[in-house]
C-alpha cells in the first residue's frame, strides 16, 4: 500500500479538480489515507513526451502511486495500466508516457486493468447513477485506478501482461556526429527557458553552444550574464537548457527539433 498519490496531466484547470474528487471518493470508499500531489497539469496537450519526461524527472523524490494521464487516444483501444515497481507504482495509459520512469524505477510487474470494472467500482462507491465517459477516462478509470492501487486492490481488477506489450518512449534520443547534436526541446517552461533532452554527461566541458546562429555560452550561474543576454546551463532536470536572463528563448525560436554545436 501507499500513502500518496501524485498525478501528472495535461488537463489545465477544471478538470484535474474533478478528477481528484473521484480520486478522494474511491479513498474514502476504501477506507484508504493517501495524500494527492499535484506535480503538474499543464503539460502541453497531447505531449506525450512532455508527460515522461516531466515524470521521469519527479517520480524518485517521493514513493507512491505516480498517476500520469496525457492521452490523445482516449477511448481507442489503449490498455489502462499499472506498473509496479521496486517502491513505485504508475498508472496511466499504455502510450509510453510511463515507461521511462518505471524502467529506471525497476519494473517487477505490469497490470493490464480492466477499465469498466473499475468504473463499476467508482459508481458503486459515489452511489449515483454516473456513466463512462468516452472522454475522460483520468477522472472514470485511471484516478479509481490509482486509489485501488494505494490501498493494495487493483489486482482484483486487472491481469498481469507481458513486458513486451509495454509501449516504450526513448526520451533521450539524441544523435551526434562530430561537435553537432540533433535533439529536442522537450518544453519551454514558463519563463521560456527550453528545456532540451540534452543530458549533463553530454557536454561535459563545453564553453558553450551555438545554435541557429546564435551564441549561448555555458555559465553555473544566472547571474554570470547580464540580463537580456543568452546563455545555456544544465537546469534543475539535468539536462541542457537554452536561456535568456529574464527574457525567453522561446521567443528567439528555440523550440522543438533542433541541431545545436558544441564548442569546446
Amino acid at each position: 500500500m501507499y500513502d500518496a498519490v501524485t498525478l501528472i496531466t495535461d488537463f489545465g484547470d477544471y478538470y484535474p479538480g474533478v478528477m481528484k474528487c473521484s480520486l478522494i471518493s474511491a479513498l474514502k470508499c476504501l477506507k484508504h489515507e493517501a495524500s494527492i500531489v499535484d506535480i503538474c497539469h499543464e503539460v502541453e496537450p497531447f505531449n506525450v513526451m512532455h508527460g515522461a519526461f516531466l515524470l521521469y524527472s519527479s517520480w524518485k523524490y517521493a514513493k507512491a502511486v505516480h498517476c500520469a494521464v496525457v492521452d490523445p487516444t482516449v477511448g481507442g483501444e489503449r490498455e489502462v495500466l499499472v506498473i509496479f515497481c521496486k517502491n513505485s507504482a504508475f498508472v496511466g495509459p499504455n502510450n509510453g508516457i510511463l515507461y521511462p520512469a518505471a524502467r529506471e524505477a525497476g519494473i517487477e510487474k505490469v497490470l493490464n486493468v480492466d477499465g469498466e470494472e473499475v468504473f463499476s467500482f467508482l459508481r458503486s462507491c459515489l452511489e449515483e447513477e454516473i456513466r463512462l465517459s468516452s472522454t475522460f477516462h483520468g477522472r472514470d478509470i485511471f484516478a479509481p485506478s490509482a486509489a485501488l492501487t494505494a490501498a493494495g486492490r487493483i489486482q482484483e481488477f486487472g491481469e498481469e501482461m507481458s513486458l513486451r506489450k509495454l509501449k516504450k518512449l526513448e526520451l533521450f534520443d539524441v544523435r551526434a556526429k562530430n561537435n553537432r547534436l540533433k535533439c529536442r526541446v522537450i518544453f519551454n517552461d514558463r519563463f521560456g527557458n527550453a528545456v532540451t533532452n540534452v543530458r549533463a554527461e553530454r557536454v561535459r566541458g563545453i564553453r558553450g553552444v551555438w545554435v541557429k546562429e546564435m551564441y549561448f555560452p555555458m555559465v553555473k550561474r544566472i547571474t554570470d550574464v547580464r540580463v537580456g543576454e543568452p546563455f545555456t546551463i544544465i537546469g534543475s532536470f539535468s539536462t541542457l537548457e537554452l536561456c535568456v536572463r529574464e527574457g525567453s528563448a522561446k521567443d528567439m525560436g528555440i523550440h522543438g527539433d533542433l541541431e545545436i554545436e558544441l564548442e569546446y
